[in-house]
């Protein structure tokens, strides 16, 4: 797979340095085709959402992965190559969840901002992701907020004129951020200490899981090529077991299936399906990153706790 990738990256690479002489053409052909916008390009639709909703109607916020895409080891394409070499401006999440974009970000000729920088971020504690930085920050409204502030910051920089409406639009769009936290400690306030676990495949809830004051258990650390092993599953049937866990989940891009072996072993039930790095078609679950949010929130407590959400 890692061959594979560094393969593409190789070929994109050789393409957008033929494209880079016509880039200036290609930049001022995009913003024209987008009424005069500037373009700004995200590596997946979580982002897209939330700059989107900063931008307001000043900014064409664009996503190179698709709803429903898996992030980690997303391949892109030639197609991608042309987007980055148009756009104004580049947004990332940084802390290495785009391992396929670095290279990339690197070779194009485009203002880059990562909106984690300022982040805390909490390592990831087993296999072969030991000690590095658990990248799915935006799965905390806390941490979001400091995203937001990242984008307007990068927003204003790219379109000074209209700096102000980019920091109104943040003010109102933390209020939601906050009213997620909240809701977030509320639907899980009544969770029974001895329940207080978080089962899921991938360990992308660390941020949500400090936040509600649960302990988190995962089958693997970050979808790659490593997924569902018999040593993996059997320490989540051992943990399940050990605690008492009432429930346990798993994310919309990975197989249920190892998962499915944890709930086929133990008293615990499924969950429910939860959703981290991508978000649903406009009429699916999850067409927003907040909607995501309460989704996740809701599908969690009603796990734990025995109650419809």
């Amino acid at each position: 797979m890692r061959k594979q990738i560094g393969t593409v990256l190789v070929a994109m690479c050789a393409i957008l340095a033929l494209t880079l002489t016509g880039c200036g053409n290609a930049k001022n052909g995009a913003k024209a085709s987008n009424g005069g916008k500037p373009t700004v390009l995200t590596t997946f639709t979580v982002l897209q959402d939330i700059a989107q909703n900063i931008a307001g109607d000043h900014l064409q916020v664009e996503s190179i992965t698709k709803a429903g895409a898996e992030i980690h080891d997303y391949e892109p394409t030639p197609g991608d190559v042309r987007k980055a070499s148009q756009a104004s401006l580049i947004l990332d999440n940084g802390l290495g969840l785009e391992r396929w974009f670095e290279q990339f970000v690197e070779e194009a000729k485009v203002p880059h901002a990562v909106v984690s920088e300022g982040v805390e971020p909490m390592n990831i504690s087993e296999d072969a992701y030991a000690g590095k930085p658990n990248p799915h920050t935006w799965m905390s409204p806390k941490n979001v907020q400091l995203y937001v502030d990242n984008m307007v910051k990068a927003f204003s920089e790219l379109d000074p004129e209209h700096a102000d409406d980019f920091a109104s639009n943040a003010k109102e769009y933390k209020k939601s951020l906050q009213g997620i936290h909240d809701e977030l400690t509320h639907e899980l306030a009544d969770v029974p200490k001895e329940k207080r676990a978080l089962v899921t495949c991938e360990g992308a809830f660390s941020y949500l899981a400090r936040d509600a004051g649960l302990t988190e258990k995962y089958l693997w650390p970050v979808n790659a090529e490593e997924e569902g092993t018999p040593k993996q599953v059997a320490s989540a049937v051992e943990f399940v077991k050990k605690n008492s866990v009432p429930a346990v989940f798993c994310e919309s891009t990975v197989s249920l299936k190892p998962m499915q072996q944890v709930v086929d072993a133990t008293p615990a039930k499924f969950g429910g399906t939860l959703y981290v790095d991508s978000l649903s078609e406009a009429d699916g679950p999850v067409p927003t990153y907040l909607d995501l949010m309460r989704h996740d929130v809701r599908t969690i407590a009603a796990g734990l706790t025995g109650k419809n959400s």
